[in-house]
C-alpha cells in the first residue's frame, strides 16, 4: 500500500513539473517579464497575465490596487488614522500577490527590508504586509506596461493606451506611498489570452451492436 503511494506522488510530482514547463514555456513566449520579481513563479505569472488581459483596461497603478484588492479602504475613526483589508477585486490576483509578499519576507530581499522600515514606522505585522503587498500590485502594473510597450515597439505601434514612463524594477521599495479606496467601478473580467493545453482524452465512441 505504501509502495502504490509513493508511485502516485512520484507520477503526481513529474505531472507538477511537466505542467511548470509548459506555463514557463507560455509565460516567456508572451514576452513577459513578471517571473524576474521575487515571489513570482510560472503559476502566479501565467494567472496574472490571464485575469490582467490587456493592461491598457486600467488607466492607472491605483486603479489597477483597486482591482487586485490592494488599495486599502479608509476605516479613520476620529483623530485615529487606519485603514482595513478591502475584500474587494479579484482574489485569485490578491493571492498571488500574498503570496509573493510572504515569499519575499522568507528572504533577504528589498521587500523584507521594505516591510521592516514599516514596522520600525509603528506598524502591526498586519499592516506592514498590506502596504507590500500594495507595493508588490504597483511593481506588477508597471512591469505589465513595461512589457506591453516593448511588445507595441516590436511590432511598431505607439503603446498600450498611450501610457509612457514604464518602470523595469522588481522591487517594493521604488514606489511612492499611496492609499486608494476600492469603492470604484472597476473593468470588466479579460479576455483569454493563453491557450488552453491541448485536450488529450479521448472522445467516447458509440458503442456497437
Amino acid at each position: 500500500m505504501a509502495a502504490e503511494e509513493l508511485a502516485d506522488l512520484v507520477a503526481v510530482d513529474k505531472k507538477l513539473k511537466k505542467i511548470k514547463a509548459e506555463l514557463k514555456a507560455a509565460v516567456a513566449a508572451r514576452g513577459s517579464t513578471l517571473m524576474e520579481v521575487h515571489g513570482i513563479g510560472p503559476a502566479g505569472a501565467a494567472r496574472i497575465l490571464a485575469d490582467v488581459g490587456d493592461i491598457a483596461r486600467f488607466a492607472d497603478r491605483n486603479r489597477f490596487a483597486s482591482w487586485t484588492g490592494t488599495a486599502p479602504l479608509d476605516a479613520s475613526s476620529g483623530e485615529q488614522i487606519r485603514h482595513r483589508l478591502s475584500r474587494a477585486g479579484n482574489r485569485r490576483m490578491n493571492h498571488v500577490i500574498h503570496i509573493a509578499a510572504i515569499v519575499q519576507l522568507r528572504h533577504d530581499t528589498e521587500g523584507r527590508a521594505y516591510y521592516r522600515r514599516k514596522l520600525a514606522a509603528g506598524k502591526t505585522p498586519l499592516e506592514a504586509l498590506r502596504c507590500l503587498k500594495r507595493r508588490l500590485s504597483d511593481v506588477i502594473y508597471r512591469r505589465l506596461l513595461a512589457d506591453a510597450r516593448t511588445a507595441h515597439t516590436q511590432t511598431g505601434d505607439t503603446g498600450p493606451g498611450g501610457h509612457c514612463g514604464a518602470s523595469q524594477e522588481s522591487s517594493a521599495v521604488d514606489l511612492p506611498p499611496h492609499i486608494d479606496t476600492s469603492d470604484q467601478p472597476l473593468p470588466g473580467p479579460a479576455n483569454p489570452t493563453l491557450r488552453p493545453a491541448a485536450e488529450t482524452r479521448k472522445q467516447p465512441t458509440a458503442a456497437t451492436g
